[in-house]
């Protein structure tokens, strides 16, 4: 919606002509931009509270930098890019402000918001090789604006570094248990917490793991309460989900 059709719209209501509600639901169903090879949505955030996130894999320095110009363009301050390599986070760092976590393959364009969430986001990896994921999550959760733990490396081969870390699984308001292999951990995680706990399998793991589907089925099919499963490798969802519950009031 143009700046020209958001001050009629205003001025509608002003005069009486619209309600207020009837002006919100207008300006929820207003339109995206099109540039073409691409449709941003750009009143994503209107909708669900935050804006649309590019999801760089699959998409050329260009084409991420002019989806981002347009998002700009629509009123968005912040853009979230996933799964962005280091070669095109450099391109978009030459147009945007840009901080980049290269671990999680993860920037964000625009400065944080603060954190505004109610309690705080536990992110647990069983090993070091799922750091990338619990990465991108953390990150995810972060740039929404949630304060984040990070807890890596206390799998269920070693449980005692797991338990060493009580105080912050107990008191925290949604957690993330990322792992491979087995995947085990979401469901010691989550017999230990009075939280959600939103499990990540990973594709870390030997040729029977299947490139993380073990560690899907096995997180499925835990045995313990208030665990939900996201894909293979999402560290996105998972940290998406986290804040939407950890600003639930």
């Amino acid at each position: 919606m143009t700046d020209g059709k958001i001050r009629e719209l205003l001025r509608k209501v002003s005069s009486g002509e619209i309600s207020e509600d009837e002006a919100v639901l207008l300006l929820k169903k207003a339109p995206f931009a099109d540039i073409g090879f691409a449709k941003p949505d750009t009143h994503r955030g209107l909708r669900q509270g935050w804006p649309e996130v590019i999801y760089g894999e699959g998409k050329t320095s260009e084409q991420i930098v002019k989806i981002c110009e347009a998002m700009r363009v629509g009123g968005q301050q912040s853009v979230l890019i996933t799964r962005l390599s280091e070669e095109k986070a450099s391109a978009v760092g030459s147009a945007f402000p840009l901080e980049y976590n290269a671990a999680g393959r993860i920037g964000l364009i625009g400065e944080r918001p603060a954190a505004e969430g109610i309690g705080k986001i536990v992110v647990a990896t069983g090993g070091t090789s799922d750091i990338p994921v619990a990465e991108e999550a953390a990150f995810t959760a972060e740039a929404l604006g949630s304060k984040v733990v990070r807890l890596y490396d206390v799998g269920v081969a070693g449980l005692h570094r797991l338990l060493s870390h009580l105080d912050e699984i107990m008191t925290a308001r949604v957690i993330i248990a990322i792992a491979g292999m087995e995947g085990a951990l979401a469901s010691v995680i989550a017999g230990l917490a009075d939280c959600p706990v939103i499990a990540v399998p990973t594709s870390v793991g030997y040729g029977a793991s299947f490139g993380g589907l073990s560690a899907l089925l096995s997180m499925l099919n835990s045995c313990s309460s208030g665990v939900s499963v996201v894909n293979i490798d999402n560290g996105f969802g998972a940290g998406y989900q986290a804040n939407m519950i950890n600003n639930m009031r």
